[in-house]
């Protein structure tokens, strides 16, 4: 994967150095390749629009433009949410309405059949209970007696577990320290960059510190996604100690008067205490150098793991005080059922989600869309 971005690099470089003499470290504009996505979008959106029997002033022309844009960028994001949900959605519901179609009084039989529906589709024994319980206490009270019926309030339960946690970023400080933590190869480095993109996109400054300096390849990897965003980035030598990345961030944030600065740091396992020490120590930094601690720690999680995810943020919530999830690869995954495991049993929010490859591809979570991307109702 390494190389992919590697040659994507040179790629870049070669292109630049033929369209201008000079070339300026790290831009604070978007490269010109998302300049034209927006151009295109935008004008797109306006072929979209009805033709009108008279001609709208300009100024209320250009309002109307500015306002259509960001509506078709979230109702295509949704839409790429939905068909990115697919396969989990099928896992999920697919089982599902077929217990329902099949069995259609509701008695024990069904609720048995049910229950072991959502445990295959990952979303865990404990979590599976509680949603049927849950589920035969509103059907009681409600007195349904078709199976069928069950179906909105399987939409209820779900968005209400996934309602139950903190999904808002809470970034007051200034400069604004997040850290980011995971594994090796959930993409981690990839959502950092991302979220560059997301912020540079709210018109904040950020810069990335490459506190993973235990790979050359993981900052060199983070130094491209800097340039894709448009950002900033504070590294040192590979070996060099990464609470001397994260100090000389802060300290460049300081003097920049930059919004974010968010922390890359070596992909690490519970097990591994000299790293989860590191850890530690890196918040120690944070927290001398901004008067508290980091606004956010956010673990990144491959959801194509499935319950694994779930172990692995069990084990660092052990370690370290998580804040919350990104959650990755959403897409083309039947194993999506274990955000609802993560809610329910860690009690740990989902603050982004990942759906794609493209840099607009991570989003805030929004547990309403969510449940209604999953399991959407008929109307």
């Amino acid at each position: 994967m390494f190389k992919h971005f590697f040659k994507k690099k040179t790629e870049v470089r070669e292109v630049e150095e033929q369209q201008a003499p000079v070339v300026e470290p790290v831009a604070e504009e978007l490269p010109s390749q998302f300049a034209e996505e927006h151009i295109e979008e935008t004008l797109s959106a306006q072929e979209a629009e009805p033709e009108t029997e008279a001609a709208e002033p300009v100024e209320e022309q250009e309002t109307a433009v500015e306002e259509m844009v960001p509506q078709a960028e979230e109702k295509g994001f949704f839409g790429r949410l939905k068909e990115g949900l697919d396969k989990t959605r099928s896992a999920i519901f697919g089982k599902i309405d077929a217990v329902l179609t099949s069995l259609s009084k509701v008695d024990d039989d069904l609720y048995e059949e049910l229950e072991e529906a959502l445990i295959m589709s990952d979303i865990g024994a404990e979590t599976s209970a509680y949603i049927i319980e849950t589920l035969k206490a509103k059907a009681r009270e409600k007195g349904i007696k078709e199976s069928l019926e069950l179906k909105d309030l399987l939409r209820e339960i779900i968005a209400d577990i996934l309602s139950a946690q903190d999904a808002e970023l809470h970034l007051e400080a200034k400069p604004a320290v997040i850290m980011v933590i995971g594994v090796n190869g959930v993409g981690k480095t990839t959502s950092i960059g991302k979220l560059a993109h997301y912020f540079k996109n709210q018109g904040k400054k950020v810069i990335l510190a490459a506190g993973d300096t235990f790979r050359a390849a993981a900052i060199d990897q983070l130094e491209i996604w800097g340039e894709r965003a448009g950002v900033d980035v504070v590294k040192h030598q590979e070996g060099s100690d990464p609470s001397a990345v994260v100090f000389d961030s802060i300290q460049a944030a300081k003097a920049r008067n930059a919004d974010v600065v968010i922390c890359d740091t070596a992909g690490r396992l519970h097990n591994k205490k000299h790293l989860m020490e590191e850890l530690k120590k890196t918040a120690r930094v944070i927290e001398r150098e901004t008067g508290s601690a980091a606004g956010e720690t956010l673990l990144v999680l491959d959801a194509s793991t499935g319950q694994n995810a779930l172990n692995q943020a069990r084990e660092f919530a052990q370690a370290a005080g998580i804040t919350g999830v990104i959650l990755t690869k959403l897409d083309g995954t039947a194993k999506g059922g274990v955000i609802l495991a993560l809610s329910r049993e860690q009690g740990i929010g989902v603050k982004f989600i990942g759906v794609g490859e493209q840099i607009d591809d991570l989003r805030p979570f929004e547990p309403e869309r969510f449940a209604e991307a999953l399991f959407p109702s008929e109307n």
